[in-house]
């Protein structure tokens, strides 16, 4: 059985794959510099909460690189449908956040709309609306 690495043909397969790679990046990100990804949400691990990285690493980059690279590799519209819904609900989170938890800043509202753009990529495409 041969291996291929499916590539995008049409303009929508193009937003979603570009979807998957960003969250693939930011998967790499976080687990090779955890540290580095607290700093730039505006997080910080406590120094003696050694965990609190291994979170970092673990459970944030692996959710990133699990889905992104099943989007990449499979190129399936079902798995762009579950990127673009875990993208479409942290957006969905952040903005209950910014609502009830007083966390309305600058830094939320330019997360929130990436979110946003991060999710419509793949979901105009699992839905058919960018062929």
């Amino acid at each position: 059985m041969d291996f291929a690495l499916p590539w995008p043909t049409s303009q929508g397969e193009w937003l979603a794959w570009s979807s998957a790679v960003v969250t693939v990046l930011l998967g790499l990100v976080f687990f090779l510099a955890p540290g580095q990804a607290f700093r730039i949400l505006r997080l910080q691990a406590r120094p003696d909460k050694a965990a609190a990285i291994a979170e970092g690493r673990g459970r944030m980059s692996g959710f990133y690189l699990g889905v992104g690279l099943c989007c990449i590799l499979l190129a399936q519209p079902l798995v762009y449908m579950a990127l673009g819904f875990s993208w479409l609900f942290t957006a969905f989170g952040r903005l209950l956040s910014m609502m009830s938890d007083g966390a309305n800043t600058p830094f939320n509202w330019v997360s929130i709309v990436v979110e946003l753009v991060l999710a419509a990529l793949p979901l105009a495409f699992a839905f058919g609306f960018v062929p």
